[in-house]
């Protein structure tokens, strides 16, 4: 198991955000988390990025218990996140932004990066064009593009990815999430955050729904998607 998640438990001060929540992630699959607001979903991604404490519990990232391991090291053993708002840097350029993404790496000035460099750009062909444009100064399809090409280039074993849809058109979402399975498809396992439940159960092989801090159901996408009271939760009805 890639990654595994045992009985987590998080705080903001006397606020419980995340209550006992466990699930794992199976190398080379696709992860969904779904749910609604406020449901603890993207505390859940900045937790196993080392980005919030944890009160009780266990993260365990092939087989070495990561809970206590600062940011940056999970980043090294192959963990990065596409955080929720895109996080790019807005007065750097395309080029610039992409290259903060191998900023922890130990072969950065090697000839591997410039291999991931053409690998975004095959995913991603408009951030090409905007190679030498200001971060700030793309539209908000492209700053997601950048900001989970950014996340690829510290060549990550899994890719968190917070709401890649927010904010987007409609013909945008799919694009996005076809890239999302084409990233998948090339070995690169993804937990997956996403209150577009339609989409995310669509492509992922396991699902989890958080309601309040708490998975309250899991199962495979398939399962979930034709459950009634998850349709009726989540899918406005259908799927």
């Amino acid at each position: 198991m890639l990654l595994t998640v045992e009985g987590l438990c998080v705080n903001y001060g006397r606020i419980e955000a995340l209550r006992d929540v466990s699930f794992e992630v199976p190398e080379g699959c696709v992860v969904s988390l779904v749910g609604a607001n406020g449901a603890g979903k993207t505390t859940t991604l900045r937790t196993i990025s080392g980005l919030r404490p944890v009160r009780a519990g266990r993260i365990t990232f092939d087989g070495q218990d990561i809970t206590a391991l600062p940011a940056h090291k999970r980043v090294q053993l192959g963990i990065c996140q596409a955080p929720e708002g895109r996080g790019i840097f807005p007065g750097m350029t395309v080029r610039e932004n992409l290259d903060m993404g191998t900023y922890v790496r130990k072969d950065r000035r090697s000839a591997s990066v410039g291999e991931d460099y053409k690998r975004v750009l095959e995913l991603f062909p408009r951030l090409g064009e905007r190679s030498g444009q200001s971060g700030g100064t793309l539209s908000g399809g492209e700053q997601q593009m950048l900001a989970i090409g950014r996340a690829l280039m510290s060549r990550p074993r899994l890719l968190l990815l917070d709401e890649p849809s927010m904010g987007l058109a409609p013909k945008l979402i799919q694009q996005i999430f076809t890239i999302i399975s084409q990233i998948n498809e090339q070995g690169t396992t993804v937990l997956l955050v996403e209150q577009n439940a339609v989409q995310a159960l669509k492509r992922c092989s396991f699902a989890c729904i958080l309601e309040s801090g708490s998975i309250v159901r899991d199962g495979t996408g398939q399962e979930l998607a034709q459950d009634d009271s998850v349709k009726a939760a989540y899918l406005g009805g259908d799927i």
